[in-house]
């Protein structure tokens, strides 16, 4: 009789064991990166195989269109507890809530810096016989600005609005993929600038034989500028490296960059909140393997929290913990959320920002 377990007893011990395995399952979250073929996926990758498992979470990188895509699935996608974005996108969003959309307003207020990660370049390329010379000077050209939904068509769109003060005009814009653009640039000419935004050495370019110089070049940045000046309030000064382009570059050339972040957003219940404190311990503890067993590109991000510029917060649970981990004790976390309605009439930025229903 005492060997055996009465149907009470068992129903009691089959809880307890259920528990006890809840108690001990990782959490399985995803981050949303970009495309397969981006720097961003392999970032997302690496931070699922070397940060997630000392964190207790199973971290899932998914492909996305990019940014603007990246901070809607961060909102309302189940899971998606992380996201990788350009600097820029608060920006971008900001300047729809300015004009009175809640929707851009409620879904950016909550989101929340990790750590800024690299840089990346801003290239305006056009035909080798435009007599364009600097990036100033495209405020009326036929201009590809990236897919619609991407970070490129994000970065082109806000850069646009900060360097001339207005938005790029829908009859002036075409959103192709890379491939495309070039295409269209040295092909039918249907366009006169071609955008591109990739870390460097962005591959599009990096392959490109020595008679690419007959066909395209680079616009330069003037830093001087008072349109370039205006866009330095939300973007990084930038060399791009003649070193990176052998066959397209003679010598460095002046440019601008966006910052890649990695973000969350202002959860409010303790579990979610106790996991991202673990992410960021490990993270820190990590971080010497993922400088040398992740992307090049680790390489230049530091263990740091600089001013992230207007607009951006850093999240609760993971500075504390940042700060803590890189002074050398542990620490504990908290912070409140939002909602967002749907609008009709539809701009040219709202389509990039996906912010059309």
């Amino acid at each position: 009789m005492a060997g055996r377990l009465t149907p009470f007893r068992a129903l009691i011990s089959a809880l307890l064991a259920a528990c006890t395995a809840s108690a001990f399952a990782a959490a399985e979250y995803k981050i949303v990166t970009a495309s397969e073929r981006g720097t961003y996926i392999q970032i997302g990758r690496d931070i699922g195989k070397l940060v997630g498992p000392a964190a207790d979470i199973e971290l899932e990188a998914l492909p996305s269109a990019g940014s603007a895509e990246n901070v809607r699935r961060l909102r309302y996608e189940p899971g998606v507890k992380f996201a990788l974005v350009q600097s820029d996108v608060y920006q971008a969003f900001l300047d729809q809530a300015a004009g009175g959309n809640g929707q851009a307003r409620d879904l950016i207020r909550p989101l929340r810096v990790i750590l800024p990660l690299y840089n990346e370049e801003i290239y305006f390329i056009v035909r080798a016989d435009s007599p364009l010379k600097a990036v100033h000077e495209i405020r009326d050209a036929k201009i590809s600005a990236g897919p619609i939904g991407s970070g490129t068509a994000l970065t082109t769109t806000t850069l646009y609005r900060q360097m001339f003060g207005q938005a790029l005009p829908e009859a002036n814009a075409r959103f192709q993929t890379n491939e495309e653009a070039l295409s269209a640039l040295v092909g039918d000419r249907s366009i006169d600038v071609a955008v591109i935004v990739a870390g460097q050495p962005a591959r599009v370019l990096l392959d490109m034989k020595p008679e690419a110089r007959e066909l395209i070049r680079l616009l330069r940045v003037d830093m001087d500028h008072p349109a370039t000046k205006a866009a330095l309030k939300t973007y990084f000064p930038a060399t791009v490296r003649a070193s990176s382009y052998p066959n397209l570059l003679a010598e460095d050339l002046p440019s601008i960059a966006v910052k890649a972040f990695l973000v969350t957003y202002n959860y409010v219940d303790a579990s979610t909140n106790a996991y991202l404190g673990a992410f960021a311990r490990s993270l820190c503890r990590n971080f010497e393997r993922l400088q040398s067993e992740g992307h090049p590109k680790w390489r230049e991000v530091r263990l740091e929290m600089p001013d992230v510029g207007r607009g951006w917060v850093y999240s609760t649970p993971t500075a504390r913990e940042l700060k803590a981990c890189t002074a050398g004790a542990p620490a504990a976390s908290r912070p409140a959320e939002g909602a967002a309605p749907a609008r009709a009439s539809c701009s040219t930025q709202e389509r990039v920002l996906g912010l059309c229903r």
